[in-house]
C-alpha cells in the first residue's frame, strides 16, 4: 500500500464523465491530498497503519514555521484519490508495469474500508474521488510539501 501525501492550502477532484460533462466530486481547504494506491497483498490490517499515522503526522508549520503541527490541530480535512498508477513499476523498460496492483474489486473494498475508518478515526472532514473513475484532480500544494508512505 502506498499514499502520496500533499500539504495542500486546498484542492478539488472533478469526475471527468463523457456524457454528462463534469461534476466536482470532493473539495477541501487546508488539509491533506492523499492519493492511495494499492498492490498484491494488501489487507484490512494494513489500513490500521495508515489510520493511524496520518492524522497524528506533523507536516503542518506552527507560528515559527517548523513542521510541528498536525491536521488534528489545524482543523484541515483529507480529500482521497484512488491512483492505482502509484502500485506501477518502471524499473525495466519504457512502460510501466502494473502487475502488482490489486485488482480492482479488492482495492476497491480497501478504499471504501480507508475512507469510512479515517473519517471515524480522525475525527476530520474527508472527500474524495470516485474509485476507477477519470478524474481532474487540482491543488494548491503548500510549501510545497510531499511524502510518501508505504506499507
Amino acid at each position: 500500500m502506498k499514499c502520496l501525501i500533499q500539504r495542500v492550502s486546498q484542492a478539488s477532484v472533478r469526475i471527468l464523465d463523457a456524457g454528462d460533462g463534469e461534476y466536482i466530486s470532493g473539495e477541501i481547504g487546508p488539509g491533506m491530498l492523499l492519493f492511495l494506491g494499492f498492490e498484491k497483498g494488501d489487507t484490512h490490517s494494513k489500513l490500521a497503519y495508515f489510520l493511524e499515522k496520518l492524522p497524528k503526522l506533523r507536516i503542518f508549520s506552527d507560528t515559527a514555521g517548523k513542521m510541528n503541527r498536525s491536521i488534528l490541530d489545524i482543523n484541515g480535512a483529507f480529500l482521497v484519490v484512488s491512483q492505482f498508477t502509484l502500485a506501477g513499476d518502471c524499473s525495466k523498460g519504457n512502460r510501466p508495469s502494473f502487475d502488482n496492483a490489486l485488482v480492482p474489486q479488492e482495492a476497491r473494498t480497501l478504499y471504501d474500508c480507508f475512507l469510512n475508518t479515517l473519517a471515524m478515526h480522525s475525527g476530520c472532514p474527508v472527500k474524495s474521488g470516485v474509485f476507477g473513475a477519470s478524474m481532474a484532480v487540482s491543488l494548491v500544494n503548500d510549501g510545497p510539501v510531499t511524502f510518501m508512505l508505504s506499507q
